[in-house]
């Protein structure tokens, strides 16, 4: 039995798209990622996943309880991080992690302590002076301290420095070894493929592809950008493996590179090579140019 699933789960707002029939399955002990560009229904999913919204149709269970019947049941069992949030402005972040604590019970004081510090989180401070990053330290306490068979986590690392990224890695990993399982969303496309199983690709509202993370490999590609001292042939970079896309630009060439820069390299060294630029696309580029928007619909409907 599934974690997490769901059925043509589908959010409309009125008029407005949500999600449209996703279909998911997150499996126990697995890091599940749900990647997409802002405004993709990532959010929409998760809230519809903890009753916190109703769906338009479709249905969504957790733990094999359906999230309308029983979503005090489900909650139980869960440790949520949402996207946004705001809590106890006067209270310190100690007062604010101790209270959540209390609410439910069953916290063991050792363990709270420990993520503090592995945080290096202060929570001597009243919550309104903490930055954003300070803000999601409190959050992620709160989400992980009772030790929960699954966590929700949505845009878990916005804020966070990367030395507390890899904190955070590391205690997802540690979530998975105990058999724990994890569901987190995120719109950057390197940190779901360091940290997940497997991943769900959203957009417009409706599931582009889920695959294994090795996958999203060969969605990861970089533009470059070549200048020589004299014109180079596109023919010279556009059998290399890994390149597509070459095109002329003013004083040099233009090209999308995946996998290894090493060819690239080599070969504009030799032609006289004067400057070099690359530079990762967003999100949004890398679904249009892996999919475009057809495509996108075409899946979406296939689903």
């Amino acid at each position: 039995m599934s974690v997490i699933e769901t059925q043509k789960l589908t959010k409309f707002y009125g008029p407005h798209r949500g999600i449209v029939e996703v279909d998911l399955a997150v499996e126990q002990g697995e890091i599940y990622g749900f990647l997409g560009p802002n405004g993709a229904g990532k959010t929409t999913t998760i809230r519809l996943l903890l009753d916190l919204l109703r769906p338009t149709s479709g249905r969504a269970f957790v733990f094999g309880i359906e999230t309308t019947v029983d979503p005090v049941a489900v909650h139980r069992r869960i440790g949520y991080l949402p996207g946004e949030f705001a809590l106890f402005d006067r209270l310190t972040g100690g007062q604010t992690i101790d209270y959540f604590a209390n609410l439910r019970g069953g916290v063991d004081p050792l363990y709270q302590a420990d993520l503090v510090a592995r945080f290096d989180l202060d929570p001597s401070r009243r919550f309104k002076e903490y930055s954003k990053g300070n803000k999601q330290k409190v959050g992620l306490v709160i989400a992980l301290q009772h030790r929960p068979d699954l966590l929700v986590l949505d845009e878990p690392t916005s804020g966070l420095d990367p030395l507390v990224q890899q904190t955070f890695f590391q205690l997802l990993r540690e979530t998975v070894a105990e058999g724990r399982t994890a569901f987190l969303s995120s719109h950057i496309l390197g940190e779901v493929e360091k940290t997940c199983d497997r991943v769900a690709i959203i957009r417009d509202g409706r599931i582009v592809t889920i695959d294994r993370v090795v996958a999203l490999r060969g969605l990861a590609h970089h533009i470059v950008e070549l200048r020589f001292a004299a014109p180079v042939p596109a023919s010279a970079f556009s059998s290399l493996p890994g390149v597509t896309d070459v095109v002329a630009i003013d004083g040099g060439l233009q090209m999308r590179v995946t996998g290894s820069m090493a060819p690239v390299v080599e070969t504009a060294a030799g032609r006289g090579l004067i400057d070099f630029e690359t530079r990762e696309p967003s999100l949004e580029q890398t679904f249009l140019a892996q999919y475009g928007r057809e495509a996108v619909e075409v899946n979406g409907h296939g689903r």
